[in-house]
């Protein structure tokens, strides 16, 4: 089973999602051509994704790095982006088999009624097995302890995808019945939550509402994403002192990725709603009309105005921070193309509003620099490993850094489980397990109380 798992891993997501979500069409009773399809728009989302991620990653990998060599930035983490972590995940014995025993976890918390959503975002499973990976070498390849970090990671996650999905569901047009139980998405909701409370008693902030479409309207055609884009990629040009060409060259390409992103995410729509229709019609036969969410990708909504524009004021800003920040040794360079996935839950909080997205963010950001710069050598002790046992590139370290990622090592999520498991050993795992049962009870009274409602309203 193990050998089985890790080669439909070693596919990739562009390939292993259509086979999956296939398969998984056919399983819920739709037919070949429409499941096929639907795999396949799935599919060609991560092509396009992975085209778009690779224009940012290739493109200003050398001015970021010039940048740090003309003003002598001394950052000795190097930042080895989501493949490297995902390759870590999935190639050890605690990634093996993270998908049926997560996906059996599943199926006993909705028996147990501790969670309503369903997670067949299959691919993002590499963020439970990440956190379990690392736990796993910081004790000494101990499987135990390994699957203990991942499967609690996944528990928390699905009770956070019930408490947020009716947010989500009123913010985003057409996802009804959607839930996101990404961690890393997740991990920003806490933030947002705080920081929202903290603006809202700051007389004159908490009437201050700037949304995209205002951002649009207050700044004409220099508020849209794509303009934007080409003047942040222009500056990045201008700082690392390049000429006018390859400036101009930075500017289209940053303003190309803000236009397609938001096409890309409709490839996602296309291929998964089908299927979530489908789902949601079996479990509605199955749970008799019981409430169920499908736990789906956030890349289904990364497309939004608010996300892009914050995205792009936060290249710049990310950048300077990691500079300047005392402590941290991370430089940023091929994470910033996943700088989009920090807002599909914390705009259904900040209602859109650029300015608090963008000072959340920012927050968030700060920290999980030092996040990153604490988890590298346990990250590092990984890679190393699994570089030496599989020879997969992506997990390969440059001689004389540490290995770092934005994409989950600086997720709130990953380093208190990374940290309670690490310093708090049993203490540290109980208080982790207490605190993740505590979180199911209260979402099952929640479950339980929606369920005597909905009772009550139908007689």
């Amino acid at each position: 089973m193990e050998n089985v798992f890790s080669y439909i891993i070693s596919l990739g997501a562009s390939v292993m999602m259509p086979i999956i979500f296939t398969i998984i069409g056919l399983c819920i009773g739709m037919n070949f051509g429409k499941a096929l399809r639907s795999g396949l728009y799935v599919g060609v989302g991560f092509v396009g994704l992975g085209i778009v991620t690779a224009l940012l990653t290739t493109n200003f990998s050398d001015p970021l790095t010039l940048i740090s060599q003309i003003y002598h930035l001394q950052l000795n983490v190097f930042d080895m982006g989501w493949p490297a972590a995902a390759a870590v995940a999935y190639n050890t014995a605690v990634g093996a088999l993270i998908i049926p025993i997560c996906l059996g976890v599943n199926v006993l918390m909705l028996l147990t009624k501790t969670t309503r959503t369903v997670n067949i975002d299959l691919w993002n499973y590499w963020h439970f097995a990440f956190i379990g990976a690392v736990v796993y070498f910081v004790f000494g390849e101990n499987l135990v302890w390994g699957y203990f970090a991942a499967i609690v990671c996944y528990m928390f996650t699905l009770v956070v995808a019930d408490l947020t999905a009716s947010k989500f569901q009123r913010f985003y047009e057409g996802m009804d019945g959607i839930s996101v139980p990404q961690p890393f998405c997740q991990s920003f909701v806490p933030f947002t939550l705080c920081i929202n409370w903290v603006l809202e008693r700051i007389p004159g902030f908490n009437r201050l509402d700037i949304d995209a479409e205002g951002l649009k309207k207050k700044f004409g055609v220099l508020g849209e994403p794509l303009v934007l884009g080409v003047i942040v990629g222009a500056l990045i040009g201008l700082v690392a002192q390049l000429d006018v060409k390859k400036t101009l060259f930075l500017g289209v390409t940053m303003g190309a990725v803000m236009e397609l992103i938001p096409r890309i995410t409709k490839l996602f729509i296309d291929g998964l709603m089908p299927i979530s229709e489908k789902t949601k019609e079996l479990v509605d036969k199955r749970f008799h009309g019981k409430k169920v969410y499908i736990g789906m990708s956030p890349a289904l909504v990364i497309g939004h105005p608010t996300t892009l524009v914050c995205t792009l004021l936060l290249i710049p800003t990310y950048l300077v921070i990691a500079v300047v920040l005392p402590g941290n040794q991370f430089l940023p360079l091929a994470s910033l193309a996943g700088l989009f996935y920090l807002f599909p839950l914390m705009l259904p909080y900040t209602k859109g509003n650029v300015v608090r997205t963008y000072l959340v963010g920012l927050v968030a950001l700060l920290l999980g620099l030092w996040f990153v710069t604490i988890m590298a050598p346990d990250f590092t002790q990984a890679a190393a490993t699994v570089f030496r046992e599989t020879g997969d590139k992506a997990a390969q370290v440059p001689e004389g850094f540490e290995a770092g990622s934005m994409d989950f090592a600086s997720s709130l999520y990953g380093f208190v489980i990374y940290a309670a498991c690490k310093w708090g050993a049993y203490i540290g795992a109980g208080a982790l397990l207490l605190a993740t049962l505590g979180m199911m009870l209260w979402n099952r009274r929640l479950i339980l109380r929606d369920e005597k409602l909905q009772a009550e309203k139908a007689l």
